[in-house]
C-alpha cells in the first residue's frame, strides 16, 4: 500500500460492501464477483441484515457487527439510508466510503443530503469517492470498486479522472491501447476531489500522464498545486472541460468582463501550466495516447508518410487549420526518397509513396525511414487506412514498425476515418510501441498537443514584474477600499502610476475651462462625459471626436452638458494606430486574469481576446499578443507601418505588475482602446471597478 491520504480508498485491504445482495446484477453482488474474480487478498464484508450469507461469506446486520475496522465501506444504498449509513461507517472506524447514490432527494430541509454528507466526511476526515458515482477502477493494484463491472485490463500509464460517470465508462471501455494504472469516476466530490487523486496518481511511478474530464474544479488551491506537481515531474496533463457558459460574461460590467467568463480564466490556468485541452473524447484519447509514450518530441516539426495523394491533401488542409507544421527536409534526404519512390511521386514532406504497387512494404519503409532520419523531423505519423487480417495493411503496418525501429524519435500510425475494423491490429500495434491514433483531426491534433507540450517544457520561469512603489500601493488601495466605480481620470491616473502610457488630459466643468484646455492640450482634441455611473460612453453618445478648433469644442460640451451632465473629460485626439482592449478580471477560483484582444466598438462582435493569469513578464506577453487573430494588422498590413510590438507587451506586463499589487482590491480593469502605434501606445479610456467587500 502507498502512503497518502487516499491509500485505504483506492488500495483498500479490507472492504465492507453495505447493501450487498445475492440478487443476480446487483450492485453488491457484482462488487463481490468482481474482487473475488480480481483475486482480492483482504477481507471482505457482505453487510445486510436480511441475509446470512452471500456469495460464500458470512453477510452481518450492520457495520458495528463487523469483527473489524474497514479501510473502504461501500454504502451500496439507496439516497434515504445514505446520512445513515455515512455516520455508521463513521462511528465504525471506517478508514474511507464509497457512494453511487446521486444524493439528491426531494427535500425541503437545508442543508441538502450532499452537504450534509460532505460535512460529515469532512468533519470525520474521511476520504469519500463519489457519490454519483460509478466507482473507480485501480488497474494497477487490481481493484474495482464500482457500481457495475469493468473489464480487468493490462495496466499502462494513464491516470484518467472524470465528473461524469458516463465519459468514465467510454474511456475505461475503450479498447486496450490506452493503458490505464487507475481511473476514477470521481462525481459529487463529497470530500474527495479531482486535485486529490492527481496528488495520488504523481506519486505512481507508473503515472506517465493524467486525463480529466471537468465540469468545474471544487478545490482551486489544491488543483494549482497538482497541476505544478505534474508540470515539475513532466507528467502531461490533457483536460476535456465543459460548460462554456456566456451567463457570467453578461453579468459583467466591462468588456473585460464580459470577454473574461468563467471559461477563459480555466484557459489561463491550463496555459500557465501547459496542460493540453482537448474539444472531444475521441481527441483526449489520442492525445493521451501519444502524451504518455515514452518517447518525447524533440526540436524540429512533424513528417508524413500517405498512401493517397487525396488523402494527403486532406490532411494538409486539416494540418494547416490545426496548427501542424511540416519539417522542411534536406536535399540528402530528398535524394534518399528520389531512389526509391516511382516514377512521378515527388520526394517532398508530406510525402505519398504509393505508386505502381510494386515493392509497396519495401519502398514505404525506406521512405518513412528517410524521413524519420532527417534533422528537421521531431515526430513521424505513418497514414494508413489500416484494416485487420488484410494482407496490404499487414505490409504497410509493418513498414511503419521497422521504420519505427531505427529511431529514437516518437512514430504514430494516423487513421482517417475511426470507424475503421482494426480494433485488434491497434492494440497489438500500439502495444509494440506505435501509438494508433483514430481519425485525421484527433490525430493531427493529438501530435500538436505535443509539440505544445514540447515548447512548453522550454519556457523560462516567468519573472515577476517589478512592483510600484509602496506609496503608491498604499494611495490606490485606499481608493479602491471605498467601493465606488473609478471616474475615467481616476483609472487613466491608476494606469499612469503603473507605468501604462495614457494620453495627456484634463477633467472640466465649464466651458471656459474645455476651451483652456483644448488650447493647452493642443488641437485636435476628444471630448468626452465624465459623469459618474456611465461605463460605456459611446452608447450614451459621450464621445466627441476630431475637434479641430474652438467652435467645435463649444458645440460638443455644450451638448455633452444639456444631454449628460457638466463633467466632461478632455484629451489629445490621436489618429491612426491599431485599437485593442487590454483588461484584468478577478476571477473568484483562480485570482486576476490579464486580457489582450481586438478593441474599439467591435470588441464583443470579433471576441478575439487571449488570456493568461497574473503574473506577466516580456516573453509571455509576446505569446498572448501572437496568438491574436489582429497580430497581422499589428504587423502592418497593404504597406500601413508595423504596430510597437514592444511597447503593447511592456503595457500588459506593467498591466500584470498591478494585478498582483492590488488584485484582492479589484473586480475588473477595462482599457478599452488601447492605441498601439509605430511607436509607443497609450490608453485612451478606462474603468476600474473595485472589488465588493463585505
Amino acid at each position: 500500500m502507498t502512503d497518502h491520504k487516499l491509500s485505504t480508498l483506492l488500495e483498500p485491504r479490507s472492504i465492507a460492501i453495505v447493501g450487498a445482495s445475492p440478487k443476480e446484477h446487483s450492485t453488491g453482488q457484482s462488487m463481490l464477483r468482481t474482487l473475488k474474480t480480481l483475486g482480492f487478498a483482504g477481507p471482505i464484508y457482505p453487510v445486510n441484515p436480511r441475509y446470512e450469507q452471500i456469495e460464500g461469506l458470512t453477510c452481518y446486520a450492520g457495520l458495528e457487527a463487523l469483527p473489524e475496522a474497514v479501510d473502504l465501506a461501500v454504502l451500496a444504498v439507496s439516497n434515504e439510508r445514505l446520512e445513515e449509513q455515512l455516520g455508521k461507517a463513521i462511528r465504525a472506524g471506517a478508514r474511507s466510503a464509497a457512494i453511487f447514490g446521486s444524493c439528491v432527494m426531494p427535500e425541503a430541509q437545508e442543508p441538502r443530503l450532499a452537504d450534509r454528507l460532505s460535512a460529515m466526511a469532512r468533519e470525520a476526515g474521511l476520504p469519500i469517492c463519489g457519490g454519483n458515482s460509478m466507482g473507480f477502477c485501480h488497474y494497477q493494484a487490481r481493484i474495482h470498486v464500482n457500481s457495475y463491472p469493468f473489464i480487468e485490463r493490462l495496466p499502462g500509464g494513464v491516470t484518467f479522472l472524470s465528473q461524469s460517470g458516463s465519459v468514465f465508462a467510454a474511456v475505461v471501455n475503450h479498447n486496450h491501447r490506452l493503458g490505464l494504472n487507475f481511473a476514477v469516476s470521481t462525481g459529487r466530490e463529497l470530500s474527495t476531489s479531482t486535485a486529490d487523486y492527481m496528488d495520488y496518481a504523481l506519486g505512481l511511478d507508473s503515472t506517465r500522464a493524467i486525463g480529466l474530464f471537468l465540469e468545474g474544479v471544487r478545490d482551486p488551491d489544491a488543483f494549482r498545486r497538482s497541476l505544478e506537481r505534474a508540470q515539475a515531474q513532466d507528467v502531461p496533463v490533457v483536460v476535456l472541460k465543459v460548460g462554456r457558459s456566456e451567463q457570467a460574461a453578461q453579468m459583467a460590467v466591462s468588456h473585460t468582463g464580459a470577454l473574461a467568463g468563467n471559461d477563459v480564466a480555466y484557459g489561463a490556468l491550463f496555459d500557465r501550466y501547459g496542460v493540453a485541452r482537448v474539444d472531444t473524447i475521441d481527441e483526449l484519447v489520442t492525445t493521451l495516447l501519444l502524451l504518455s509514450h515514452p518517447r518525447r518530441v524533440g526540436p524540429g516539426a512533424v513528417a508524413t508518410i500517405h498512401e493517397s495523394g487525396g488523402e494527403r491533401e486532406l490532411v494538409v488542409d486539416h494540418a494547416a487549420d490545426i496548427g501542424v507544421p511540416f519539417a522542411a527536409i534536406n536535399e540528402g534526404t530528398r535524394a534518399k526518397l528520389a531512389a526509391r519512390l516511382d516514377y512521378g511521386l515527388d520526394p517532398v514532406n508530406p510525402l505519398d509513396a504509393f505508386g505502381t504497387g510494386n515493392d509497396y512494404g519495401g519502398i514505404m519503409r525506406d521512405c518513412f525511414q528517410a524521413l524519420l532520419d532527417d534533422p528537421a523531423t521531431a515526430i513521424g505519423m505513418f497514414f494508413l487506412d489500416m484494416l485487420q487480417d488484410n494482407l496490404y495493411s499487414e505490409t504497410c503496418t509493418q513498414a511503419c514498425l521497422d521504420a519505427a525501429a531505427n529511431t529514437s524519435k516518437p512514430v504514430v500510425l494516423a487513421t482517417n476515418s475511426a470507424s475503421l475494423d482494426h480494433q485488434r491490429r491497434a492494440v497489438e500495434v500500439t502495444h509494440a510501441g506505435v501509438p494508433v491514433l483514430d481519425g485525421t483531426v484527433a490525430a493531427l491534433r493529438a501530435v500538436r498537443h505535443a509539440l505544445d507540450h514540447r515548447d512548453h517544457r522550454q519556457r523560462p520561469a516567468i519573472a515577476t514584474p517589478a512592483p510600484a512603489s509602496a506609496a503608491v500601493r498604499q494611495r490606490w488601495k485606499e481608493r479602491l477600499a471605498r467601493g465606488r466605480v473609478f471616474s475615467e481620470a481616476e483609472g487613466l491616473a491608476l494606469l499612469a502610476d503603473y507605468e501604462i502610457p495614457v494620453l495627456p488630459y484634463r477633467l472640466v466643468y465649464t466651458l471656459a475651462e474645455a476651451k483652456q484646455a483644448a488650447t493647452a492640450l493642443g488641437y485636435p482634441v476628444v471630448l468626452k462625459t465624465a459623469m459618474p455611473d456611465i461605463a460605456h460612453k459611446s452608447d450614451v453618445g459621450g464621445v466627441k471626436l476630431n475637434l479641430r478648433d474652438e467652435a467645435a469644442v463649444e458645440a460638443a460640451f455644450l451638448d455633452l452638458n444639456e444631454r449628460i451632465g457638466s463633467h466632461v473629460l478632455v484629451t489629445r485626439f490621436a489618429p491612426g494606430g491599431v485599437e485593442l482592449v487590454l483588461g484584468l478580471k478577478k476571477d473568484p477560483q483562480f485570482g486576476p486574469v490579464i486580457l489582450v484582444g481586438a478593441g474599439g466598438t467591435l470588441v464583443e462582435l470579433m471576441r478575439d481576446v487571449q488570456a493568461a493569469l497574473a503574473p506577466l513578464d516580456e516573453a509571455s506577453a509576446l505569446r498572448m499578443i501572437d496568438k491574436l487573430k489582429v497580430r497581422r494588422l499589428l504587423s502592418g498590413l497593404r504597406g500601413a507601418p508595423p504596430s510597437d510590438i514592444a511597447a503593447l507587451a511592456r503595457a500588459l506586463v506593467r498591466l500584470s505588475a498591478l494585478a498582483v499589487d492590488l488584485g484582492d482590491h479589484l473586480a475588473e480593469i477595462d482599457i478599452n482602446p488601447l492605441l498601439v502605434k509605430p511607436q509607443g501606445c497609450a490608453a485612451l479610456d478606462a474603468l476600474v471597478v473595485p472589488a465588493r467587500r463585505g
